[in-house]
């Protein structure tokens, strides 16, 4: 059973979230995080301790689910273009159907303070050292053909932050219309033909 605190966090972090994409995190105030829950002004701070700190639980937050859904996507296959195929495709569906994080974790990152700074920074090498470490071994194992593996990681990582700002669910294409075709994009950009 999910407690009131947990509800009430939740419920406040939705509406930071909605707020920082609508008018950016500094334009955004506490009171109005608090207005879009019916919680007055220092009754918020029961809840969370402050705007750079909900601001930092929605940056880590996306990170470490990123981290984890590419974990999972590339476990149980040894072939490269497999595990590239399965990362890309689980980059993309994230930032298809979380867009709003997507984008706050982009125009958001020069708001954040230290550590917040530090520890999202980490995370995010973290994540792009996955992507360039499996195009390293494709090239190794002679399927892939990059001039740069960080460029193409750059390029691959790119993809996926570019359809959180303009995939909608009632577009013109299906969520698996385009994981579909960004997926061909990311192979042949590696040299899969």
């Amino acid at each position: 059973m999910i407690g009131t605190a947990s509800v009430r966090a939740s419920a406040i972090r939705g509406a930071a979230l909605e707020l920082f994409v609508a008018q950016g995190y500094e334009a955004t105030s506490m009171s109005e995080i608090g207005a879009r829950v019916g919680i007055r002004g220092p009754s918020l701070y029961k809840h969370v301790a402050s705007k750079q700190e909900v601001l930092a639980g929605i940056m880590i937050d996306t990170m470490d689910a990123l981290l984890a859904e590419h974990r999972s996507a590339i476990a149980g296959t040894d072939d490269p273009t497999e595990r590239l195929r399965r990362a890309v495709e689980a980059h993309i569906r994230y930032h298809a159907r979380h867009r709003m994080e997507a984008f706050v974790g982009t125009r958001e990152i020069r708001s954040l303070t230290e550590p917040n700074l530090s520890e999202v920074l980490l995370r995010r090498a973290e994540y792009e050292r996955m992507f360039r470490l499996l195009v390293a071994d494709g090239v190794a194992a002679g399927r892939f053909r990059v001039v740069s593996e960080r460029i193409a990681s750059y390029a691959i990582l790119d993809l996926g932050m570019g359809v959180a700002v303009w995939f909608r669910e009632d577009g013109e294409f299906s969520e698996n219309e385009i994981v579909w075709q960004y997926v061909d994009f990311a192979l042949r950009l590696v040299g899969v033909a």
